[in-house]
């Protein structure tokens, strides 16, 4: 039995938010301090195999952190030091957000998935900018997410974007710019092309790059194509698919379900999936794929439907901190069932 196995139970007595607190200031903690090493030792996966060359970057395995779990920066060498080969901080908003009243995160303990309505809670883009300025940063690609402060109108969004950026910007090795949160009010009508394009535009004028832009599960077939024509006419560096969803499938069994906010986890694992297939046969650029990623054969399938890397944030909470070592493991052991040389070798080939 795993040493997570035993102390569930006991985090799951704790709310949601209140645990994953306290499982972040442990990880915190150990930012910068010889325990990192330790923890490499335990969960790193060394294989060429695993690396995927990417945007410019190299990504030592396919298995990142999604934004979300480390908002603050405050835990990016121990996450890569569990065998994470990346790490997507935030998301930051050019103002420090208490976020929504809590409650705002839910376990659907049997259903395996969150929901959340945090609302970009974060420490503000002038103090993350400056702690990323100091912290010794893992030799991981550290991405950037970034959203619209709530107080902001939406007309003036593409400079809230922009201060945001010039703060982190030294610091990123990729930006993405999230306009499909459902848990900031209006963000997702800048998914529409007249202010998803002003916002891109800006950010690429003011140097960002790689620049990735994040999708919602929730949008139309139309307003996906929409969306990915901006990335194609401003030839930005990629696409995250997906966000949270708003949706609720009726397979759903938790109490849980009838919460306000975006779905992670198990349930949405198939439709990210499609919607990372969707994506990379209509775009030529790398795709990100996220949505319930929670074991090596549920990665192997993004990776398959065209996801260059994958990232995850809600199986940590069922599955623990040996998550990315059991998942880099499995694809090694897929990869040689299918007679693969290399992560790199099965991007796309089901797409």
């Amino acid at each position: 039995m795993r040493a997570y196995d035993v102390v569930k139970p006991l985090f799951f007595q704790l709310p949601a938010e209140t645990a994953h607190r306290l499982v972040h200031q442990g990880l915190a903690i150990a930012q910068g301090t010889p325990i990192e090493s330790v923890l490499s030792r335990r969960y790193q996966i060394a294989d060429p195999r695993l690396s995927v060359d990417t945007m410019g970057l190299s990504f030592p395995n396919p298995v990142g952190v999604a934004a979300g779990f480390d908002k603050n920066a405050e835990a990016p060498g121990p996450l890569a030091a569990l065998g994470f080969g990346h790490v997507e901080i935030g998301g930051v908003t050019a103002e420090r957000q208490s976020g929504n009243p809590r409650p705002r995160l839910f376990r659907l303990r049997e259903d395996r998935a969150l929901i959340n309505r945090m609302g970009f809670n974060n420490h503000g883009a002038d103090e993350i900018g400056d702690r990323l300025s100091r912290l010794a940063l893992p030799d991981v690609p550290i991405g950037v997410n970034i959203g619209k402060s709530k107080t902001t109108p939406l007309a003036d969004a593409p400079d809230d974007y922009e201060y945001t950026y010039e703060r982190v910007a030294d610091a990123g090795d990729y930006f993405v710019v999230n306009v499909s949160s459902p848990n900031t009010p209006g963000l997702r009508d800048l998914q529409q092309r007249g202010p998803l394009v002003d916002i891109l535009s800006r950010l690429k004028d003011a140097g960002a790059s790689p620049l990735l832009v994040k999708l919602s599960p929730n949008l139309t077939e139309e307003a996906t194509d929409d969306a990915l024509s901006v990335v194609e006419d401003l030839d930005l560096d990629g696409v995250i698919a997906v966000n949270t969803s708003t949706d609720r499938p009726a397979s759903l069994r938790s109490d849980n379900r009838v919460e306000e906010g975006g779905l992670s986890g198990a349930p949405i694992e198939h439709a990210a999936t499609e919607r990372v297939r969707y994506v990379a046969n209509n775009v030529d650029v790398p795709v990100i794929g996220v949505g319930g990623v929670s074991s090596a054969e549920g990665a192997y399938r993004k990776i398959k439907a065209g996801a260059s890397v994958v990232q995850l944030y809600t199986a940590l909470v069922y599955e623990g901190p040996s998550l990315a070592q059991e998942i880099n493991e499995g694809l090694l052991e897929l990869l040689e069932r299918d007679g693969f040389d290399s992560i790199e070798d099965a991007i796309g080939v089901d797409a």
